[in-house]
């Protein structure tokens, strides 16, 4: 069962590393440009990409922090 859950964790970090650049520029200019009915499971998931993209700036531009930053130091402690 754990090993499922990191599977599924590790998808999950995948695509939306990659997709939700899509995603955000993507739903709005088929929603408004091209005249989609609106999705109120594409607008959730539109949210929740303009928050990983959110999260991303604050912790590139204004934190100054990368990702190993945070979680390599504990490995090279040990």
């Amino acid at each position: 069962m754990k090993q499922i859950l990191k599977e599924l964790y590790g998808t999950g970090i995948l695509f939306f590393y990659y997709i939700k650049y899509f995603i955000l520029i993507g739903w709005p200019i088929l929603l408004y440009g091209l005249e989609y009915k609106p999705n109120i499971y594409m607008d959730i998931l539109w949210v929740y990409c303009l928050a990983l993209m959110t999260k991303d700036i604050i912790m590139k531009f204004v934190l100054k922090k990368k990702y190993c930053d945070i979680h390599c130091s504990k490995d090279k402690d040990k």
